[in-house]
């Protein structure tokens, strides 16, 4: 959320004095690690944090918050930072003893005749406990075991010896704002910010000229109960922005899903009670049962279903139709129909939830880790590249969609810009749904066709890889165009990271021989078909029972229960998988009815060419589900026709692939950056459709190129 930037950027801020201890040597070091023993002048955790990073609040809550408020604000606040004045003669145990009272981010503003000499503060305290001298810069004791830095003479010494003196003192007026004084802090690695009257004179500063003192603890505080308070000011704003939905409890997508369920409900009574017309009319109501499901499949958004629901709804109700009321045959007969679709279907399904819980288990031992760490680069362009063909090869043998998921969270990592994070994502979905188009496991409809039998390993690997190649390379050259130049990036520094990225977790020892193990099953799986004649979810199968009793071996004493297969199953997308059950069997149902051979008929009458019946199902994708279309082309057309490897088939693998990604709706990997980086519709239509539609078409010329170079050389062989 971006209105709790504020709060981030403080508490990244806090604690860089202590980090300048640890790194000031052995003696301080060891002295500051005694004096921490002190309970009333111990830091808190929160403000031993590293890295004094400050990010500016961005989006219209900023205005209303740390961006704008001053620090007049904070200072007129109760739980404002106390300070005390003292005479720089007092000594440094009373000194001490003062700050001890006056409460955590207390600071002693010391002064002579009325003059500031100087600020006293916790990082002084600990100077104090180190150094024995009169003057601390000269000369440093090194403390041993059996000497103790608080003695007499030191808590008897003048604070004036030991103070940050005035003429080092930075200083603000009560107008600048919170988030220019967080900036200040981080930037000057101060902790304490004394605040003057307007026009008051930083070189001679009299106390009554001094307005408070600032500490960075309490302006962490501050910042993180104002983004409290916007969090409930926000949501107001939005309820504000859509009035309608105020006016409607259930809102507008509960009330026309209510309403759509009624109408369904209503309709499905009247039909079942006039069996005689749906005797008449089977093939009708079965065409509206799928066109209304894929209605609410679409629009799940709008009517708050989810589309797992419809498409097992979908699926039962067309199945329920045909057998009941088509007279195609004897009941025995139709509902070995059934079972030998349901058999189908749920090799695809157990083929999904194996691969998913594979890669689920690698993610989960953080073993991607070693691969995204390495992107070390100088330049943007280096980046873009890099990560485009990575992710291109990565889906390849991974489920594009987990792929997608990981290259843009590790963009989040490198890229501050939302609109450079944006583009790289549109880059990274065209990426991910070209690279999964040229292996059986990389893309899903892929995976369909090579399992129905209408794809070989060998040939989808061999004769689509080309044209998937140049569709990535047609399709980011267009990208790159909008790609800034960074000044970081330029001159080899890494940006820092976004405020939002959460701290590396530790990966597992374990992590280096789950990945191996998790992609060699992923790759094992034509090799496994190919030698054995079993089918594909066998092999996936294999794989993950392979990969259980590893990490169960792995972890057994550990009893990391998260890092075993179970967890891993319980975080998978099980309506997802549910999804492709009821729309799988939905479209069976139109293939076990003859309707699809229908529209193959008609589809071939109206367009002769395969090439242009496939480019229409790739377009067709972006708009329309492509596990459905590509399902129905399954059954629109017979093998014996087209058979294995048939160009039809690999022209339909590679169109429904790379055609999803000319709209952000089109595909998986789409709609999961829709909701990692909130890129809407109309941005990527502006930004990456015309790009995506030009790989496309790159793509397609490539592979009839191909074609024809290679039937040329055949010939004159």
């Amino acid at each position: 959320m971006r209105h709790a930037w504020p709060t981030l950027a403080a508490l990244a801020a806090i604690g860089a004095g202590v980090d300048a201890l640890a790194s000031a040597g052995a003696p301080l070091g060891r002295a500051a690690q005694r004096a921490l023993r002190r309970p009333a002048l111990r830091p808190s955790a929160a403000r031993m944090m590293p890295l004094p990073i400050v990010y500016p609040a961005r989006g219209f809550t900023a205005a209303e918050s740390s961006a704008a408020a001053e620090v007049s604000t904070l200072l007129g606040d109760e739980s404002a930072p106390k300070y005390v004045v003292v005479s720089a003669d007092d000594p440094i145990g009373l000194v001490a003893s003062e700050l001890s009272q006056a409460g955590r981010g207390a600071s002693a503003i010391v002064q002579d005749g009325g003059i500031v000499v100087g600020i006293f503060t916790e990082r002084d305290y600990l100077k104090a406990l180190s150094c024995a001298s009169d003057n601390p810069a000269e000369e440093c004791i090194v403390p041993t075991d059996d000497m103790t830095l608080q003695t007499v003479e030191l808590f008897a010494t003048p604070v004036r010896a030991f103070v940050t003196p005035a003429a080092e003192l930075i200083t603000v007026e009560p107008s600048c704002t919170i988030v220019s004084a967080l900036r200040l802090m981080g930037a000057r690695g101060i902790r304490h910010l004394p605040v003057i009257k307007p026009g008051a004179s930083p070189a001679r500063l009299d106390v009554a000229s001094l307005v408070g003192v600032l500490s960075i603890g309490a302006l962490a505080d501050w910042v993180q109960r104002d983004s409290e308070m916007l969090q409930s000011r926000f949501i107001d704003r939005l309820s504000e922005m859509n009035p309608r939905f105020r006016s409607q409890p259930g809102g507008s997508g509960q009330v026309g899903m209510l309403a759509a369920i009624g109408v369904l409900f209503a309709t499905a009574i009247v039909l079942f009670t006039e069996q005689t017309w749906i005797t008449a009319h089977w093939q009708l109501v079965m065409v509206g049962s799928f066109v209304l499901g894929y209605v609410g499949i679409i629009f799940e958004e709008l009517f708050d279903l989810n589309k797992g629901a419809v498409g097992l709804l979908m699926a039962t109700l067309m199945w329920a139709v045909y057998i009941e009321f088509s007279g195609m045959g004897d009941r025995a007969f139709l509902e070995e129909q059934l079972s030998q679709h349901l058999a189908e279907v749920s090799d695809i399904c157990f083929f999904l939830l194996a691969a998913s819980t594979i890669v689920e288990v690698v993610d989960a031992h953080q073993g991607f880790r070693a691969l995204t760490d390495r992107l070390q680069v100088s330049s943007k362009s280096t980046l873009f590249w890099l990560v485009g063909v990575l992710t291109f090869f990565l889906s390849a043998i991974l489920n594009n969609l987990t792929v997608t998921i990981v290259m843009v969270s590790l963009m989040r990592k490198l890229l501050d810009s939302d609109d450079e994070r944006k583009l790289f994502g549109a880059m990274i979905v065209i990426a991910a749904n070209a690279g999964g188009v040229w292996t059986p496991i990389g893309d899903v409809t892929t995976t369909m066709l090579w399992m129905n039998g209408q794809l070989s390993t060998a040939h989808t690997i061999t004769d689509l890889f080309a044209c998937s190649l140049v569709s990535l390379i047609a399709s980011m050259a267009v990208l790159q165009l909008s790609v800034e130049p960074s000044p970081q990036l330029a001159a080899g520094v890494p940006p820092p990271p976004p405020a939002l990225a959460a701290p590396k977790k530790p990966a597992p020892s374990s992590a280096g021989l789950v990945l191996g193990v998790g992609v060699g099953a992923l790759l094992s799986v034509p090799v496994f078909v190919e030698k054995t004649g079993l089918p594909p979810f066998m092999g996936m199968l294999t794989g993950l029972g392979a990969l259980w009793v590893v990490t169960d071996a792995l972890h057994a004493e550990e009893q990391k229960e998260e890092l075993q297969v179970p967890a891993a199953l319980s975080k998978l997308d099980t309506s997802g998988i549910l999804f492709f059950l009821g729309v799988l069997m939905a479209i069976g149902a139109l293939d076990a009815s003859g309707l699809l051979k229908q529209l193959a008929v008609a589809l071939s009458n109206a367009f002769p060419s395969d090439e242009v019946v496939a480019a229409i199902i790739g377009v067709a994708s972006a708009l329309i589900d492509n596990v459905p279309l590509v399902a129905a082309t399954m059954g629109m057309y017979d093998m014996a026709q087209y058979p294995q490897d048939a160009q039809l088939w690999q022209l339909i693998a590679y169109c429904a692939g790379t055609g999803g990604s000319i709209l952000v709706i089109g595909s998986a990997s789409g709609v999961a950056l829709m909701g990692l980086e909130s890129v809407d519709f109309i941005w990527y239509l502006k930004k990456a459709s015309f790009a995506a539609a030009v790989g496309y078409a790159a793509g397609i010329a490539a592979y009839l190129g191909q074609g024809a170079l290679f039937s040329h050389v055949l010939s004159a062989s």
